[in-house]
């Protein structure tokens, strides 16, 4: 026996132009009956939960799906999968496609070369998918926009819970983050590792969908726009901070990057602290609040 459960939507065109939309959410369990062989128009993240079965590639190729496991279909791929016959599994999925489709591919959260991916631990996306089908409600006028911002969040749950990923975070990326703006080449960074800078591309590629070269200049970028908008710190200064001995070069990467010199980019974001900014990111159950005035006594 199985029990399913399914809803499919249908977003216009405006909604298509936000990214991503979602065609469809589904939660099912047991023993389901056997999908495919078969090919889809659109993308489905099949989230397995619970239990376990099998997957056959075009090539024939049989793969064991042990859950908590990801299986990925791919627009135009033939696919053919099922659950075990001893109690099938627990599978949650969602139809999605849009143009952001092709850069999350680019950034390596959408693996069409691999269909089946483990994952440490599929609570994460289950939540998301879980909101998707409570928002899937008859009468929702918020659906689309709604559904269509948690297949973005679907995404990145799915990225880091990855078995293959270390569940504190990449090592490397954390070090890459830490010493990001002292004044090191790419090459240098590598050696710091033991690395040669393939291998650190590599990395970095794999653990953050860009180049080491892009991940050390968006810290950078971002830490000299805190200095701008923080602090009254001359631009060469912030420059030298951020790991550039020459401002003008630091002036014209910034110009190119964030759209505007750094000079507009302080008049515009300045703001003028008393005791100055914090570092420390605020924690969400205990989120600082503004204390509200006294109210003022009553006449009698």
């Amino acid at each position: 026996m199985y029990q399913t459960w399914m809803r499919f939507f249908t977003p216009g065109p405006a909604h298509h132009r936000l990214g991503l939309v979602c065609l469809g959410v589904g939660l099912q369990y047991g023993a389901l009956p056997t999908v495919g062989p078969r090919t889809l128009d659109h993308h489905v993240a099949v989230v397995v939960s619970a239990g376990g079965g099998w997957y056959l590639a075009p090539d024939g190729t049989r793969t064991t799906v042990t859950a908590p496991a990801l299986l990925w279909l791919t627009p135009g791929v033939p696919h053919h999968y099922g659950a075990g016959p001893d109690g099938g599994w627990d599978e949650g999925f969602v139809v999605f496609s849009g143009p952001a489709v092709a850069t999350y591919t680019e950034l390596g959260y959408i693996e069409p070369d691999r269909p089946v991916v483990p994952l440490s631990d599929a609570t994460g996306a289950r939540g998301v998918i879980g909101r998707i089908a409570r928002a899937a409600r008859r009468g929702n006028p918020l659906l689309e926009v709604e559904t269509g911002a948690a297949v973005h969040e679907l995404l990145v749950a799915l990225r880091r819970a990855r078995a293959d990923l270390a569940p504190g975070g990449d090592p490397v990326l954390k070090a890459l983050a830490r010493d990001a703006c002292l004044p090191m080449s790419v090459a240098e960074h590598a050696a710091r590792h033991g690395m040669t800078p393939a291998e650190l591309r590599t990395a970095v590629r794999r653990g953050a969908g860009c180049s080491p070269k892009d991940y050390l200049l968006g810290i950078r970028l971002g830490r000299a726009k805190e200095l701008l908008a923080a602090t009254e710190l001359p631009v060469a200064a912030v420059a030298r901070r951020v790991g550039y001995d020459d401002p003008a070069y630091f002036s014209r990467l910034f110009t190119r990057r964030v759209g505007m010199p750094p000079v507009r980019f302080r008049a515009q974001q300045y703001r003028t602290v008393p005791g100055g900014w914090s570092d420390q990111v605020p924690d969400p159950d205990d989120p600082p609040m503004i204390e509200a005035p006294p109210a003022p006594e009553s006449l009698p």
